[in-house]
C-alpha cells in the first residue's frame, strides 16, 4: 500500500513527516520527499495493507495538505530505483532530481534541504516556506 502526493511548501510535507513519526499505526517500508521546482513530492509505502479506517484517515490528512500525485515517467523512474535500492544519489545524477529524503521519515534532512537551498539562492522561495 501506498500513497504519492504533491505538496506546495516545505512545512506542510514537515507536517506529513512529524505525523509519521509519531504514528504508531504506520508498518513504513519507507518515505521519499523530493524536491521539485513546483512543488514537493511524498510518498509513503507501507510494508503491509492497513484497515480500511486507518487508511482512509491518512487519505484525508493528506488530501488537507496537497494533492495526489500522477507520477510521469521520470519520476516513475527515480522512486523505483529508489525502492529497489539504487542510491539517492545515483538517482539524483541520473534523473536529474532533488532527492531530499528515502528511508525512515526524517525532519532533520528537509531542513538542512532547505537551509542549504535558501542559503545558495539569497532568498526563499515560496515552495521552501
Amino acid at each position: 500500500m501506498e500513497f504519492l502526493y504533491c505538496l506546495a511548501n516545505a512545512s506542510l510535507t514537515l507536517r506529513i513527516v512529524e505525523h509519521l513519526h509519531h504514528s504508531k499505526q504506520f508498518p513504513l517500508s519507507f518515505v521519499t520527499v523530493i524536491h521539485q521546482i513546483d512543488g514537493w513530492i511524498v510518498r509513503v509505502k507501507l510494508s503491509r495493507p492497513v484497515d480500511e479506517q486507518t487508511a482512509g484517515d491518512f487519505r484525508a490528512f493528506l488530501d488537507e495538505l496537497g494533492i495526489p500525485f500522477t507520477p510521469n515517467i521520470r519520476i516513475q523512474m527515480v522512486l523505483w530505483g529508489l525502492e529497489t535500492g539504487q542510491s539517492p544519489i545515483e538517482v539524483m545524477q541520473r534523473y536529474q532530481v532533488a532527492v531530499v529524503s528515502h528511508g525512515s521519515p526524517d525532519r532533520e534532512e528537509i531542513e538542512e534541504f532547505r537551509k542549504q537551498f535558501v542559503q545558495g539562492l539569497g532568498y526563499c522561495p515560496e515552495t521552501l516556506a
